[in-house]
This record gives C-alpha cells, sequence and structure tokens, in this order.
C-alpha cells in the first residue's frame, strides 16, 4: 500500500468519525429538543401538531444531513480538490446521497475520499430513516 493511499483512507475515516458524530450529536439533540420520547410521542393526536412535529423532525434531519455534507465540501476545498463551494457542495451531495460523481475533473489521489463518503452517506440516511419511521410509527399506532 502506498503512502497516498493509506493517507487518503485515514483521512476517509477520520471524515467518517467526525460525520457519525455530527450525527449522532444531532439526533440526540433532535430527540430532546422536540421531546420523542415514547411516552412523549404516544401521547400525541394525530392533529396539527403531530403534523408539525414530523415537519420539524424531518427538516432538522435534512439539516443534520446538510451539515455532514458540508465537512466534506469544506474538506474537498480545503485540499485543493475542487475549486469553489458550489461545486464542492454538488460533488459532496451526490457523493453522499450516491448519486454518483458529476462529470467535473477530481483529483485521482482523494476520490476515494469521495467513494467512502458515498457508503456513509448511505448508512446516515439509512440511520435517518430508522429514527423517522420508528417515531412517526408510535405518533400514528397509539
Amino acid at each position: 500500500m502506498s503512502a497516498q493511499l493509506g493517507t487518503e483512507i485515514a483521512i476517509a475515516y477520520a471524515l467518517v468519525i467526525l460525520m457519525t458524530l455530527i450525527h449522532a450529536f444531532g439526533i440526540v439533540l433532535l430527540t430532546k429538543l422536540l421531546k420523542l420520547e415514547d411516552g412523549t410521542l404516544r401521547a400525541h393526536r394525530l392533529d396539527f401538531g403531530a403534523f408539525a412535529l414530523l415537519i420539524s423532525m424531518a427538516l432538522s434531519l435534512f439539516a443534520i444531513h446538510t451539515a455532514e455534507i458540508g465537512l466534506f465540501a469544506l474538506f474537498y476545498l480545503a485540499v485543493g480538490a475542487i475549486g469553489d463551494l458550489e461545486q464542492a457542495l454538488y460533488f459532496s451531495t451526490s457523493a453522499y446521497a450516491t448519486l454518483g460523481h458529476p462529470d467535473m475533473a477530481f483529483p485521482a489521489e482523494w476520490r476515494l475520499v469521495g467513494a467512502v463518503e458515498g457508503l456513509a452517506g448511505f448508512l446516515l440516511i439509512g440511520w435517518s430513516t430508522a429514527v423517522f419511521v420508528t417515531d412517526m410509527n408510535k405518533l400514528l399506532r397509539k
């Protein structure tokens, strides 16, 4: 294994660890701020308040994912892999959402980081989906 490959893998995993910490902190904060404990959710009636809660939760999860995408975009900017913020965000969003990498020049020495971002994004989107569906189920099934 070359030194560059080892560095790229180490950096990718460091970013994934940061991304996972952001996600975990965000989910815990979201649970506390929106009072998403079992008893509180089951006490809601299926009314405007419940819909407002679900919308707040969905938007908060979206904000968490946006922060994680931003982490990778800032990395791509910092190492000079991508030249401007809009392109970095576009590339990072495409990788995170597993849409594939857009047609743009991207240095070979950092492409593994983009691939790892895709895997991590896939897992974290699944985590958010599980949290959202579990809480929505508690609201709907008293």
